[in-house]
């Protein structure tokens, strides 16, 4: 039924794209890519796949503990039960759609609260999910206020999954807390760009000026920060400044207008450089305009460093070395995603040591649109998966069933005198270190067997105790 819903968008995609068409997002194209094309190919994944990784799972003897014999088990995938899903406004058709397709598949009622503004894209998502066949007792979008996800949350409900800000899943939770309700945090980044020495700068310029520009910087894995050292920061901000100088102005979403002015207005005045020299607070304020903007000069303790911003601003930090780069990252309060820009191998070595969601090589953003890769972040970003088997994993909870086939139940009888011997023998056996040791404690099984009492694990072979019963065992 899931991946019937994919049809159901296609049918819609004119109406869809013209329903996202805001402020920020004039380009129609931008809604077909950055929207509907990753929605329906998650869907599909969700029809192709969710089956197989829902699917009980069968635990029999093939490596089952020896002293677990007859012990069959299975793990059932159960749903949580009622899903909230809190929608967000700069990607109102992908993000809480693929969620909600997730929480169905996975066999929940979900209630679907959309972002303020996005409620008619929001109400003609659901109707394709409608024709797909979801009945509308299973999936209910809830009015658009805020009161009305405090009034779900108070109503109860068995998880809920956010996509917004750090502040706002910072409310969130201390509402969830009061009922120990379970969440998925999908929060706010301030993801670094990090060139390496040898990157092709023009591909890393080039993917810069996407990543500033698609959805007018409204995109929580935008480039935020520029880390590099100082040869390859003069040449990236040099190719920026070519592909940049002509950008037409973007418009700042109202709720973001404020905090962008802020943390830049207070950036240059602490010694921060706009490159183009173009920022206007004023106009930036009053109408919500700017260009996209390149601040040099920014040392890592700026606040604008690590700053959630949704517009069309990255900074440039200067470093020494690649470590000093791994730090700026990983202490980052916002890890939700990294690009690094270089050689292959060295950027993929570089990229296992960052303390991030997501890391892509020599490209951004785009890559985390393939439906079978998990999406989540780390730290103030937020906690929890969406997206790919770990996201439809997440949507349900493990219930395991245990039986016993056969008689054999040893830890029903009464205690014996060389029970504590013999399973020590037994941990020795299985687990010791060396062959010396494992065969110590299969002697001293059979010492136990034969006698009921057994060698002590902490007894050893040369002792006056230990001679004596060997004598015993021997006669």
């Amino acid at each position: 039924m899931i991946g019937r819903v994919a049809a159901a968008i296609a049918a819609r995609a004119e109406e869809l794209t013209e329903l996202s068409c805001t402020a920020q997002r004039v380009d129609p194209v931008e809604t077909i890519t950055g929207e509907l094309l990753p929605t329906c190919s998650a869907l599909r994944f969700i029809a192709r796949r969710g089956s197989k990784v829902l699917r009980t799972r069968a635990y029999g003897a093939l490596g089952r503990p020896a002293w677990l014999w007859g012990v069959r088990s299975h793990v059932h995938r159960k749903p949580r039960g009622k899903v909230l899903v809190l929608g967000t406004w700069n990607y109102p058709i992908f993000l809480p759609g693929v969620q909600a397709a997730q929480a169905l598949a996975a066999g929940n009622t979900v209630q679907l609260k959309p972002a303020v503004g996005c409620e008619q894209v929001t109400s003609c998502l659901m109707d394709a999910f409608y024709k797909a066949g979801v009945p509308e007792s299973a999936l209910q979008v809830l009015p658009s206020e805020t009161e009305s996800a405090i009034r779900a949350i108070d109503s109860g409900v068995d998880l809920i999954v956010l996509t917004g800000s750090s502040e706002t899943g910072q409310k969130v939770l201390r509402q969830a807390a009061e009922t120990v309700t379970p969440t998925i945090m999908e929060l706010s980044g301030c993801d670094a760009v990090v060139v390496l020495p040898g990157a092709d700068i023009a591909r890393a310029a080039d993917c810069i000026v996407f990543g500033l520009k698609f959805n007018a910087g409204a995109t929580c894995i935008a480039p935020r920060r520029i880390i590099a050292e100082q040869r390859e920061a003069d040449l990236v901000k040099t190719a920026l400044r070519e592909r940049l100088d002509q950008t037409a102005w973007a418009t700042i979403h109202a709720a973001a207008r404020e905090q962008v002015a802020r943390r830049i207005s207070g950036a240059i005045s602490s010694g921060a450089v706009d490159v183009f020299g173009r920022f206007d607070e004023t106009l930036l304020l009053q109408c919500g305009k700017m260009a996209p903007l390149i601040l040099d000069s920014v040392n890592a303790s700026d606040e604008i460093a690590a700053a959630d911003l949704f517009a069309p601003v990255t900074s440039i930090l200067r470093v020494s070395s690649i470590d000093e780069a791994r730090g700026l990252v990983n202490q980052c309060p916002y890890r939700l995603a990294v690009s690094i820009f270089g050689p292959g191998n060295i950027a993929e070595s570089v990229a296992v040591q960052f303390d991030v969601g997501t890391v892509c090589v020599n490209d951004l953003i785009v890559p985390t649109a393939d439906p079978r890769l998990p999406f989540g972040g780390r730290g103030e970003s937020g906690f929890g998966v969406t997206r790919g088997e770990d996201g439809l994993l997440a949507m349900s909870v493990p219930a395991t069933i245990s039986r016993r086939h056969g008689k054999f139940a040893p830890h029903l009888q009464p205690r014996q005198p060389k029970d504590a011997p013999t399973l020590l023998g037994a941990l020795q056996l299985l687990h010791a270190g060396t062959l010396t040791e494992r065969c110590g404690g299969l002697k001293n099984m059979i010492a136990a067997a034969k006698t009921g009492r057994g060698v002590g694990a902490n007894q050893q072979q040369n002792t006056p105790q230990a001679k004596s019963l060997e004598k015993e065992n021997n006669s």
